[in-house]
């Protein structure tokens, strides 16, 4: 059976002189950002398919590794990873980009794992509307804070100092708040075992109360899935690839989701909430 062809692009955007790194369109206007590997960002209108802004945000011998913008930031900021150990939150408006980042963090992590920022059970809420969002800090693991926001979780999650482990960062007060697996826990040389995270995805499904989770993806092509209020150790395991796994993404729902990896495997599954053993 012959296979079709692949269908001719709609539009094809030229700008950028290294190759693109990344890519993420804004959650409620016409724009998309793009990175490249010489740090370049350029900002896009996706109607007029134009260049509306452009900006170095991190060196050439680093590049850019990941960009994400979500409504958790509001509407005019959005979030660049560098391979120089650093995320950073910008500012944007109309007029084009600021020069200087409104945040910098020093996150000390020099990998190819692109971080994720927090996805939240689809509920219907528009733009603005509030939320109630819980989390707990890496001090006190047992204690739940919860507050009325707006803005939703504005958390990211990314590969560690230590390559295996994977951290979550606020992104208002610039602090770590949880490391997996905790200092705490004894299954750190399990994890350890298992290589580098190499993909992440941050999510709050409606079970867990509001709790952060965190699915993982390591170089051996094991998964792990993650709930920080059981910071020692993860609540699952699966091994569905041979090979190092390269994305992962949730659904909508958070109750199912996807994983890429160099073994050519694509894999779906479903995130089982009532169980503390399978994906």
């Amino acid at each position: 059976m012959s296979k079709r062809p692949p269908p001719d692009p709609v539009a094809v955007l030229r700008g950028h002189r290294a190759s693109v790194t990344d890519i993420s369109f804004h959650p409620f206007k016409p724009i998309l950002f793009s990175g490249s590997a010489d740090g370049e960002l350029r900002i896009w209108d996706t109607f007029r398919r134009q260049t509306v802004s452009s900006a170095w945000l991190h060196s050439a011998a680093h590049g850019i590794v990941a960009l994400a913008s979500s409504s958790s930031l509001g509407t005019n900021k959005f979030v660049s990873q560098g391979r120089d150990g650093t995320l950073k939150v910008w500012d944007f408006d109309d007029s084009g980009l600021s020069r200087i980042p409104s945040l910098t963090i020093k996150t000390n992590t020099y990998h190819f794992c692109k971080f994720s920022m927090a996805k939240n059970q689809s509920t219907g809420l528009k733009e603005g509307e509030p939320s109630k969002n819980c989390i707990e800090t890496e001090e006190a693991h047992t204690n739940q804070s919860c507050s009325e926001s707006s803005e939703g979780l504005p958390y990211v999650a990314l590969s560690g100092e230590n390559s295996s482990e994977v951290e979550i960062w606020d992104l208002k007060s610039a602090e770590r708040f949880v490391r997996l697996p905790s200092n705490i826990g004894h299954n750190s040389s399990s994890v350890s075992s298992k290589g580098m995270c190499m993909a992440l995805q941050l999510f709050v499904p409606s079970e867990s109360q509001g709790f952060l989770n965190v699915l993982a993806g390591y170089e051996d092509g094991s998964m792990l899935w993650w709930d920080i209020r059981n910071p020692g150790a993860p609540i699952s395991s699966v091994k569905f690839h041979s090979e190092p796994v390269l994305s992962v993404c949730i659904d909508e729902s958070c109750k199912g989701g996807v994983s890429g990896a160099a073994d050519e495997r694509i894999v779906m599954y479903s995130l089982d909430h009532s169980s503390s053993k399978d994906l």
